[in-house]
């Protein structure tokens, strides 16, 4: 079974705040598209860098509302929030 991977959510001033888990950068990704939002239109840049490493994960990232799954439990609302992420590419940095 492989490990949970920790990802520092990097912003433009190269400062660092805010971390996601996930196995792959991908699981992460999604996990703070949901929380930043943007539009498929006009998405949002999430840089992730894997803790322990210099190498940082670029995607594009935006949400959309969805109606709910069929069988969907009764505390559930109709409309339900659906993260997209595309991968722009990675990139590693000089210094952490």
């Amino acid at each position: 079974m492989s490990d949970v991977r920790k990802f520092v959510l990097r912003e433009k001033d190269d400062t660092e705040s805010g971390v996601f888990t996930g196995r792959q950068p991908r699981q992460a990704a999604l996990k703070s598209a949901n929380r930043f939002g943007g539009t498929k239109e006009e998405p949002v840049e999430v840089q992730l860098r894997e803790r322990g490493t210099k190498k940082v994960h670029i995607y594009n990232a935006w949400k959309e509302l969805v109606p709910a799954p069929e069988g969907k439990p009764d505390w559930m609302p109709d409309k339900i929030n659906k993260p997209y992420v595309k991968k722009i590419g990675t990139e590693i940095i000089e210094k952490i």
